[in-house]
C-alpha cells in the first residue's frame, strides 16, 4: 500500500510558473507507475501526466504537453509536477495518483493509490 499527499497548490496568474509535489509513504512507490490528474467541479479526473516507475518514460495530456514536466525521485519518495505558463484553463483540484504496474495509462480507474488533491487557481 502507498499513501500519498500533495502540496504546493495555490493562486497564481497567467503565464506564471508552479511546482507540485507529492510525498509518498508505505512500500511499493519504487515499483508504481505515477501520475498526475486533475478535477473541474462537476466533471471526472483528467489525466494529466505520467511516469514510469523507474522514470524512463512519461506521457502527458495533449492539454499540458510542452508546458508541464513530470518527474520523480524513488529514493526520497517524491513525485513533482513542474508547470509553466499556467493558463486559467489549468485551473482545478490536482490529484497524485499511483498504480502497481508498468503501463502509463489514462484512465482513473486504473490508479489504486489517491492522494486528497491540492487547489490550482490561475486567474487571468
Amino acid at each position: 500500500q502507498v499513501w500519498l499527499a500533495e502540496s504546493g497548490g495555490g493562486l497564481v496568474q497567467a503565464g506564471d510558473s508552479l511546482t507540485l509535489s507529492c510525498a509518498a509513504s508505505g512500500r511499493g512507490f519504487g515499483a508504481a507507475t505515477m501520475a498526475w490528474f486533475r478535477q473541474v467541479p462537476g466533471k471526472g479526473r483528467e489525466f494529466v501526466a505520467g511516469i514510469s516507475a523507474p522514470g524512463t518514460k512519461t506521457d502527458y495530456s495533449g492539454a499540458v504537453q510542452g508546458r508541464f514536466t513530470i518527474s520523480r525521485d524513488n529514493a526520497k519518495k517524491t513525485l513533482d509536477l513542474q508547470m509553466d505558463n499556467l493558463e486559467p484553463e489549468d485551473t482545478a483540484v490536482y490529484y497524485c495518483a499511483g498504480r502497481p504496474f508498468i503501463t502509463i495509462t489514462h484512465e482513473q480507474d486504473d490508479y489504486q493509490y489517491w492522494g486528497r488533491g491540492t487547489q490550482v487557481t490561475v486567474s487571468s
